[in-house]
């Protein structure tokens, strides 16, 4: 299985160019296999080259942080070559990519034609009109909470004067827009008040206290469905970063789960008393 390209550089998925370059050197140099004599190292050195090669490049580390390794797998080409169709279903027609190709703002996951998204939204397959393209067409807003955007919802939108109820997939972003001919939706996500999002990862922060800190202890933590307890290691370090695998938002192709990263805050208590001053200064802390 292949590693995640960020951690193979030792980099967060949202480090500048010249961060991902200077990881890239040091990582080289320390697994170099003239300098690294360790049985791992010439598998460690192309798994570093890799990474760098698809990072350093926008056009490629765009595709990798919306469909991971599957961007580059040769199985996919098909899904991820960018072949443009064009097909009319009533007084709609439209012209889409088959993947991601560039120019397509949003892809329409687990559907390999968007008509097949537009009539689940809309519930209009069955209608058959004729008719021609318009060429300047009405974006429609849609606004939702970071939480609706994060696990899916359905909402009500007015479209050619009409309320319609549409179904938003869980994993949509802010500004991703779903685009056709007559008409294009576009997803404005409001921030939430502790969670922050970066791709399919979310962060929070808690709180703990300098007792939990040193002796270690079970604590809540919040996540996108609820609360889950979590153990904090006795000598936790402020700002440590705990890892939830698979507890982030669900990618809106279906390629899985983000990880929910919760950074760990020491709580300093702003007034002690002169028996706690006392006990702090015994225990040399």
């Amino acid at each position: 299985m292949k590693h995640d390209y960020y951690e193979t550089l030792g980099v967060g998925k949202s480090a500048s160019k010249e961060e991902i370059k200077s990881a890239y050197r040091k990582q080289a140099m320390a697994w170099h296999p003239d300098k690294n004599k360790s049985p791992e190292a010439e598998e460690k050195f192309k798994e570093i080259n890799e990474a760098y090669e698809v990072l350093s490049n926008d056009q490629k580390r765009s595709a990798y942080d919306q469909f991971g390794h599957a961007a580059f797998d040769p199985n996919n080409a098909g899904n991820f070559g960018g072949n443009t169709y064009s097909q009319q279903n009533g007084p709609y027609d439209f012209t889409w990519q088959s993947g991601g190709g560039q120019g397509a703002d949003f892809e329409f996951g687990g559907f390999s034609n968007p008509f097949d998204i537009f009539e689940q939204f809309f519930g209009m397959g069955g209608m058959s009109f004729g008719g021609q393209a318009r060429r300047q067409v009405p974006t429609y807003k849609i606004q939702l909470s970071f939480l609706e955007a994060a696990l899916g919802t359905e909402k009500e939108v007015q479209i050619d004067g009409k309320n319609r109820k549409i179904k938003i997939p869980a994993g949509v972003d802010d500004g991703q827009q779903i685009k056709f001919t007559n008409f294009s939706l576009y997803i404005d996500v409001l921030p939430h008040k502790i969670f922050r999002r970066e791709g399919n990862d979310v962060f929070v922060n808690q709180n703990i206290t300098l007792t939990q800190a040193i002796l270690g202890d079970v604590i809540e933590v919040p996540t996108l469905d609820g609360k889950l307890k979590i153990r904090v290691k006795s000598g936790t370090q402020p700002g440590t970063l705990i890892r939830l695998r698979g507890k982030g938002i669900k990618d809106v192709n279906g390629y899985g789960y983000g990880d929910l990263y919760v950074r760990l805050n020491l709580d300093i208590p702003s007034r002690l008393s002169a028996k706690q001053k006392e006990l702090i200064k015994e225990l040399g802390l």
